[in-house]
């Protein structure tokens, strides 16, 4: 293990130290880390998207810090280790790629493989599924209800999806989201909000099925829309300030002409 990673390592022994360690870092638990880890992780794929290399290195370093941090609870409790943490996972991928790793031995590596994308992941379930023994928790149990609702609901029809419930193609998703859309709209005129939201997570669950149909992540997708909005309205903050105006001086007409402004500037 290099330097740095030990002296990471020790770095947090000495924030965690009961005696001399910080009053803030020593009252953490794993359930009050989580949030930050949460953050973390979205702070890393913000740089990635902005391609801003620099950022992403310390953003991954905040990131592997929260690692080290669980790692260093669990050790205080004798449960595992950072050690055990790294180990346990080289043995993972080496047993999910043998086509790399034959037999699972690091040493082999360099054979030829003949298998295509579609094989391989295939064979990664497989070996998943071995993994997971005979104990069958349901087919959606591993997938984890924390997760952000766009990216679990993909997961969800992927799961599913592999035993057959699934569309043959993209044409009955659409006529789904038609179905959903006037549904939603009756609920609207019930004027009943619960029945609204559900009808809201169904068009949601749709289009995210569409998504995955067309090989989109829905979470990218939004988030790029997302970018590109906040770029446009920018624009027409700027736009309205060189006007000495203020935003809510303005009439939805006159928004609407700066942002088509915005959007003809190529924003």
């Amino acid at each position: 293990m290099s330097n740095s990673v030990t002296q990471l390592q020790y770095l947090m022994r000495c924030l965690r130290d009961k005696e001399f360690g910080c009053a803030w870092d020593k009252k953490q638990t794993y359930k009050s880390i989580a949030p930050y880890t949460l953050e973390e992780t979205y702070e890393v794929l913000d740089a990635i998207e902005r391609e801003d290399f620099e950022h992403l290195k310390e953003e991954l370093g905040d990131l592997l810090f929260q690692v080290v941090f669980y790692a260093q609870m669990a050790e205080e409790e004798q449960r595992f280790t950072f050690d055990d943490i790294a180990t346990g996972i080289v043995e993972k991928m080496l047993r999910r790629h043998p086509h790399v790793f034959p037999n699972g031995d690091i040493t082999r590596f360099g054979e030829p493989t003949t298998l295509t994308e579609e094989q391989i992941s295939e064979q990664w379930q497989q070996i998943k599924d071995q993994e997971k023994g005979s104990v069958d928790r349901g087919l959606l149990a591993e997938v984890p209800v924390s997760m952000p609702a766009l990216m679990q609901a993909v997961k969800i029809q992927q799961k599913v999806a592999k035993v057959g419930f699934d569309w043959p193609d993209v044409a009955p998703v659409f006529s789904k989201i038609r179905e959903e859309l006037d549904e939603l709209e009756e609920a609207m005129q019930e004027q009943n909000r619960l029945h609204v939201e559900e009808e809201m997570g169904d068009v949601l669950f749709a289009v995210s099925n569409l998504a995955r149909h067309l090989k989109v992540s829905p979470d990218v997708a939004l988030n790029k829309t997302n970018i590109k909005f906040r770029h446009r309205f920018g624009r027409v903050e700027s736009l309205v300030a060189a006007m000495n105006k203020k935003l809510t001086d303005c009439s939805l007409e006159e928004l609407d002409s700066y942002w088509d402004q915005a959007k003809r500037e190529g924003l």
